[in-house]
């Protein structure tokens, strides 16, 4: 009976500790430091590394275009732009009068896409430097936001989403591209630099306000996954928490048994982790 009892007190100690804070949950980066080779990119480098044979989004870019189902006149935001390789499709497949957005939190790499757009004679390219926690796009703005690669390196997904779904129209479109991370399949570069896999990245994202709208089997080793936006009252609270808790769980639990003190340090233990 005592240890039934003392069980009770300390999920209720553990409820009270971690529900309360839950809805700031992201606060807290769910993977510090990712970002920072990006602080000051040495633009040359990166082309080798994105715009290589060697790398499947690069060898399957033209397929990746013609599946986004692009139309002249859409506005598309290419977050996590890089070095501009999609930018620079997308925005012939738009022309003449729609535009694309090109977002990335580097400012190099968007000084790089300005300047090879002039040089191409490309004038519907307009670059944003983002924030870790916001893409920094105009609200109700764009028809498409193609998000390839980079998923895995948002620091604060939930508020970052937020910011994408707030930029998008009603009913407008989102591709995920991102690596399969497989255990025993995945190469031990992605299981160690992606922290999560594709289900766990798109209930993330459907709690943001978004619904799964098709896949395409063009890619081996990136999945590419086609979302739609739901307007926020259609949203359920139950995918809305289960997106936070998703989250909690990335966060290390360490900082967590730091916050809540020695009680949720007790409940690690009791539970076995």
């Amino acid at each position: 009976m005592k240890l039934r009892r003392s069980r009770v007190l300390v999920v209720c100690v553990l409820c009270a500790c971690l529900f309360e804070p839950l809805a700031e949950a992201q606060e807290k980066s769910v993977r510090p430091g990712i970002n920072k080779p990006f602080e000051n990119p040495d633009v040359k480098e990166f082309i080798k590394k994105f715009e290589v044979e060697s790398r499947e989004i690069f060898t399957k870019r033209e397929e990746i275009v013609a599946a986004c189902k692009l139309k002249p006149g859409m506005v598309v935001a290419d977050v996590g732009a890089g070095t501009g390789l999609f930018t620079r499709l997308f925005a012939v497949a738009v022309a003449p009068k729609g535009k694309v957005y090109a977002v990335d939190i580097a400012p190099e790499f968007i000084r790089h896409i300005e300047k090879t757009c002039d040089a191409a004679g490309i004038k519907n390219v307009l670059g944003v430097v983002c924030s870790e926690s916001s893409a920094k796009l105009p609200p109700n703005s764009v028809d498409l936001v193609f998000i390839c690669d980079t998923f895995h390196h948002f620091e604060y997904p939930l508020k970052t989403m937020k910011s994408i779904h707030e930029a998008l129209r009603p009913g407008g479109q989102l591709i995920l591209i991102d690596f399969h991370r497989k255990k025993g399949e995945s190469t031990d570069w992605v299981m160690n630099h992606v922290r999560a896999d594709q289900d766990v990245f798109m209930k993330e994202i459907v709690s943001c306000g978004f619904k799964a709208d098709g896949e395409e089997k063009i890619l081996k080793e990136n999945y590419f996954v086609r979302l739609k936006k739901v307007e926020a009252k259609k949203v359920e609270s139950g995918e809305r928490a289960q997106g936070l808790g998703l989250i909690f769980e990335s966060l290390h639990m360490t900082a967590v048994a730091t916050e809540c003190g020695s009680s949720n340090a007790m409940w690690m233990r009791w539970a076995g982790k």
